[in-house]
């Protein structure tokens, strides 16, 4: 008898202790827990479950006191004043000298930090050449990159005589008197939506894209050609890589912090990666209307963007072909449906040349090579363990 309750004491013992022990860990590591999972369950209940985002029509809408200043973009924090422009270019869309607006098929802004000139070099050389545009694929394309001033007051003059030069050789500098840093990316989304109701409504298209991704311009115009053509005459288009029920970083130290105060609802709207999309012109004015409206506090452009887009009844539409984050894999196979891929800081110069002699070979291979390049791609892509790449949908498209 004395036996079998020590030995029950014993139990009792082992099962608090291992009870404290679990407590403990949870504790340490609670925050990654809640990050990781909690966060995604609630995340993923609100936008499954519930799917609602009434606040986007009560709470983030500025008074009308306090609206935004319709000839400039608010600040970060949903400010009062403009911005004005230090570098821009109204007549970019001209057509030329007393011939009035272009028939522009794709208004394409770039977000570009003002020291990376190199990036910008390699774009306009390669698939944001304009002339190369019109002369191969008889379309026309503006491109222009969007910047705000050096953060770094020591640099500042220097980086910005340099910018004037830039701009002098290039004319396709747009420029606003904010300071270029990561929480003020929501003011450089606003810009490019206000320059494009300003200076070129008449656009089919706009896309906005990071100055680190490639984009098969072939590819693209094609397909934006195509949409024209389409019955729905490329009305309410917002394409890319969705992000579904999405929630917010709650983390101090991530890049993608935002604190309740900021930002208090479990899910995100839904929203395109920041990296590229695109949009219908009509699209267009409807964000540009939003930004006028909402409170643009939030610094994560894309989910502002969603935020606005959901204010004004607009979804965006999933292309397996646009990358978001991801990185597209390098083989001939993969560049004959490529439309945008991520992280190409330095091989822009090289892939374009392999991306468009994989064009000009394509119509040569027949129905082999292109069963052959369907299995390729099946390869690729349909790994089972994850990959930050095009999804397996995109292997048979």
């Amino acid at each position: 008898m004395f036996m079998t309750f020590r030995h029950i004491r014993k139990c009792q013992c082992v099962q608090l202790l291992t009870t404290g022990l679990v407590l403990c860990v949870l504790m340490v590591c609670w925050e990654d827990l809640d990050h990781h999972v909690v966060s995604h369950i609630r995340s993923y209940a609100y936008r499954y479950l519930v799917n609602r985002y009434d606040f986007l029509n009560s709470s983030l809408f500025v008074s009308s006191n306090h609206r935004l200043r319709k000839d400039g973009p608010s600040s970060a924090s949903g400010g009062l004043e403009g911005y004005s422009y230090i570098i821009n270019h109204p007549g970019k869309c001209r057509g030329g000298p007393g011939k009035g607006r272009a028939n522009v098929l794709l208004l394409l802004f770039v977000k570009s930090s003002p020291e990376n000139f190199e990036r910008r070099q390699a774009i306009r050389n390669t698939w944001g050449n304009e002339s190369f545009v019109w002369s191969e694929l008889g379309m026309s394309v503006r491109l222009l990159f969007a910047l705000g001033i050096h953060p770094d007051v020591s640099q500042r003059f220097q980086v910005q005589d340099a910018l004037r030069q830039e701009d002098w050789a290039y004319r396709d500098l747009i420029q606003q008197n904010f300071l270029d840093t990561f929480h003020n990316l929501t003011v450089k989304l606003i810009m490019q939506f206000h320059w494009n109701q300003m200076y070129c409504p008449q656009a089919h298209f706009l896309m906005t894209a990071d100055d680190d991704i490639f984009v098969h311009m072939p590819n693209l115009v094609k397909y934006l050609q195509h949409l024209l053509r389409s019955q729905s005459g490329a009305k309410d288009l917002w394409v890319g890589h969705i992000h579904k029920g999405a929630p917010p970083v709650r983390l101090k130290n991530s890049k993608y912090y935002v604190p309740y105060d900021l930002y208090p609802w479990p899910s995100y709207p839904d929203y395109t990666a920041g990296a590229g999309y695109v949009v219908s012109g009509d699209v267009a004015t409807k964000i540009y209307q939003a930004t006028l409206l909402l409170n643009s506090s939030l610094y994560i452009d894309d989910v502002f963007m969603g935020m606005c887009a959901k204010a004004m009844g607009v979804s965006p539409q999933e292309h397996v072909y646009f990358s978001g984050e991801g990185r597209a894999p390098y083989h001939s196979c993969i560049y004959d449906h490529m439309i945008t891929s991520h992280g190409h800081a330095t091989d822009v110069c090289s892939l374009w040349q392999q991306a468009i002699y994989s064009t000009a070979s394509r119509n040569s291979r027949g129905f082999l090579g292109n069963l052959y390049c369907t299995a390729v791609r099946v390869m690729i892509l349909c790994r089972p363990y994850f990959q930050n790449t095009y999804s397996c949908a995109a292997a048979f498209t």
